[in-house]
């Protein structure tokens, strides 16, 4: 028997390769073949050492190009239509809009993961009303339609984007626990806190940096790090320039962008995300965790689903440095013992509730309720 073949699509290789690997690994155990559809880049290498068949599908992930998007509707339409895939997995939110309209023409069912909303859901106007439209015409046939949190899920499901019955939650995209493993940690005179993620102003840098300059008058031995990809220009995106202007004040040193997170959670006492981004369940606070490292990070939806607040890291308000500050300044009185009494319980709520092989089992199951027979 011929194994079922998947497509699966994101908007590029670097998010197969850090968020989807996992997956793909347990699809192929569970007896599917795997097709990739993402854009090139400096992780396509790593995506066909997974296994798979890779299409290239070049994309703007984050233009609003009608024109553009039409070709990309197209491209999803002439590869899918040559890859006869049993089933359609979107992740991100142009495959996850064009890639099942072209999934749909083409007869397969559709899956989907709703990984956060973005900056399009947070500023309301004409572009959320674009984007909600094109969501309620590229889902109205998906099979199932996974969310990250409650908030999402209930929010596609008022404004009428998808029906109750289509709609299923899953624990973000869960965390390796045997790659992202606690780390032993020493007193010291110090308090380091770390800014993890992609360089936009909505992942709330600018109120990290603003709290780093406010702690310093109190804790001068406290240090603060920035690591993450510096984004192409645009609103959202925090300026190379600014970013070496707070390095130049002595506020922040910035770390660059790495592949492997792990050596600098090690090296923090808390990672920090104080984002107002539509976020899915950030996976940052996750790996952290698993990590056995304490969090500080916002109330925003997709946020607060991955701490528990007081026990296993501390929440603040959105937009806020004054709240922000408040918690990290919490942070730095806690002695080594509430420290690690907090990074030990973050391990274990990601032990019960995040696992990466709920993700997995999840998708399976769906898989399943279409009725493709696997050898």
């Amino acid at each position: 028997m011929a194994r079922p073949k998947i497509a699966l699509a994101a908007n590029d290789s670097w998010n197969i390769v850090n968020y989807r690997a996992g997956l793909i690994r347990s699809l192929h155990d569970a007896g599917y073949d795997i097709v990739v559809l993402a854009s090139e880049g400096a992780h396509s290498r790593d995506v066909r050492r997974l296994g798979v068949e890779f299409h290239p599908v070049p994309m703007q992930a984050r233009g609003k190009s009608p024109v553009s998007d039409l070709a990309l509707l197209l491209r999803y339409w002439r590869e899918l239509k040559a890859i006869r895939p049993a089933a359609f997995l979107g992740f991100t939110a142009k495959p996850n809009i064009y890639g099942s309209l072209a999934a749909g023409w083409c007869g397969a069912p559709v899956i989907n993961n709703i990984s956060g909303l973005g900056a399009a859901f947070v500023r309301r106007g004409l572009l959320r009303r674009v984007v909600e439209g094109l969501y309620r015409l590229a889902l109205r046939r998906s099979a199932t339609v996974f969310f990250q949190n409650t908030d999402d899920r209930d929010l596609f499901v008022a404004r009428r984007i998808i029906s109750p019955g289509q709609a299923a939650l899953l624990p973000g995209s869960g965390v390796d626990l045997a790659h992202f493993t606690p780390v032993a940690r020493a007193d010291g005179e110090s308090s380091t806190f770390l800014l993890a993620a992609r360089l936009l102003w909505d992942k709330g840098v600018g109120e990290f940096v603003e709290a780093a300059r406010r702690l310093r008058t109190n804790f001068p031995n406290a240090e603060f790090h920035i690591l993450g990809i510096i984004e192409d220009a645009g609103a959202s995106a925090v300026p190379e320039s600014q970013l070496q202007a707070w390095v130049d004040e002595g506020i922040i040193d910035y770390l660059g962008a790495a592949d492997d997170v792990r050596p600098f959670f090690a090296a923090a006492d808390c990672v920090v995300l104080p984002s107002y981004y539509r976020e899915g369940v950030p996976r940052v606070l996750l790996e952290a965790a698993a990590m056995g490292i304490p969090v500080i990070t916002t109330t925003t939806p997709g946020c607060r689903e991955a701490v528990e607040d007081g026990v296993t890291g501390l929440l603040c308000d959105p937009r806020s440095i004054d709240s922000l500050a408040a918690a990290m300044a919490r942070l730095v009185r806690m002695d080594l013992k509430q420290r690690n009494a907090m990074g030990a319980a973050g391990r274990a709520k990601m032990e019960a509730e995040f696992r990466e092989d709920i993700v997995h089992r999840a998708y399976i199951a769906a898989l399943g309720k279409l009725g493709l027979a696997t050898s």
